[in-house]
């Protein structure tokens, strides 16, 4: 499966920006899909994920009440929608699918497809 996330870019504080990340060679319907950031000079860290069976959603408390994430069937797609940013919301936002166990959701290590990262920058 190969991944590729798009619609990052440059946003205002309190703004919005909505992210895809798009597959091919596969089907989101198989796999547990997770949105991760990676800001400079930290580690990548969990954002959001959507579960494969029960469509379920984890949200890293940072961005819960924010942050929607959601699959379109159609498209093929996992969308990241994102309001009310911040600046430390300020990273490169990667989309990774794997089939990890519920414990691991949170674990980018738990992925094994990912896309190749868009940079959603705020400003203040």
């Amino acid at each position: 499966v190969q991944l590729q996330a798009s619609g990052g870019g440059l946003v205002q504080a309190g703004g919005s920006l909505r992210l895809s990340c798009a597959a091919s060679g596969g089907t989101f319907r198989t796999y547990t899909v997770g949105w991760f950031r990676q800001a400079p000079g930290k580690e990548r860290e969990f954002v959001a994920a959507l579960l494969i069976n029960n469509m379920r959603t984890y949200y890293d408390d940072s961005v819960k009440g924010r942050f929607t994430i959601s699959r379109d069937n159609a498209k093929n797609t996992v969308n990241l929608q994102m309001i009310s940013l911040k600046p430390e919301d300020t990273a490169v936002y990667f989309c990774g699918a794997g089939r990890p166990i519920l414990s691991s959701v949170t674990s980018s290590s738990a992925y094994y497809y990912w896309g190749q990262g868009t940079l959603v920058t705020v400003s203040s």
